[in-house]
């Protein structure tokens, strides 16, 4: 259950409405997630909010695909279900496959255990690797 009401579009004030007009115009469609009408309590975060996720997942020396599964990754560290299930949307309508899907969880997994692994035992970092 959220912890705030969702902003519905007969609810919102001229400022997320015009926020939410440029997320539909962005990404050519008219759904409006629960994610933005949970900001939309604060115009000014849910602004500010998309405008940098526009620069940050736009085009970039890393493609939108790359980008989204990142985003899965560190969703999935964070314990993030909303952005996991989210992400993984977008990243399937910009082309990933199942087997890129089942690769990158495998990936996740090697470095969560790896990551864990290192961590408990205190390893020290290579002087090479900081180089």
């Amino acid at each position: 259950m959220a912890t705030v009401t969702l902003i519905s579009d007969d609810d919102a004030n001229p400022e997320v409405r015009a926020v939410f007009d440029d997320i539909r115009a962005t990404r050519g469609t008219d759904f409006i997630n629960n994610f933005w009408r949970a900001l939309a309590h604060d115009p000014a975060l849910l602004k500010a909010t998309w405008e940098r996720l526009k620069v940050v997942m736009g085009n970039g020396a890393l493609d939108p695909l790359t980008k989204e599964m990142i985003y899965i990754a560190v969703s999935a560290a964070n314990a993030c279900e909303y952005c996991a299930h989210s992400h993984t949307a977008s990243a399937r309508a910009k082309g990933m496959t199942e087997a890129q899907y089942g690769e990158l969880l495998a990936v996740i997994g090697m470095a969560s255990q790896t990551n864990a692994l290192v961590s408990a035992l205190q390893v020290p970092v290579d002087e090479v690797f900081k180089a």
